[in-house]
């Protein structure tokens, strides 16, 4: 079978990470008030699910301060020209 030649790799899509992993913090919140309402109701809900529910809004608000950070971490060297290779 003849081997055609490799096309170039595309250039890595720009997209705001920031509002991703505030999107997903969002869901783990409403999913942490769905369950309180639904316990408050007399629903059987696992403590468990309420921990998870607080574990993933928790690291989401980590996340979103990390990608800010980043993000300005980014601006930052942009702005002052750094001619420092870029990792692999």
């Amino acid at each position: 079978m003849p081997t055609r030649p490799r096309r170039p790799d595309p250039e890595p899509l720009e997209h705001d990470d920031g509002k991703v992993v505030l999107a997903g913090t969002a869901l783990w919140v409403l999913a942490l008030v769905v369950l309180g309402i639904a316990r408050l109701a007399g629903a059987e809900v696992q403590g468990w699910w309420l921990a998870m529910c607080v574990c993933g809004t928790a690291l989401g608000l980590i996340g979103v301060r990390y990608t800010q950070r980043r993000r300005d971490a980014i601006d930052r060297d942009a702005g002052l020209g750094s001619t420092a290779a870029p990792l692999p």
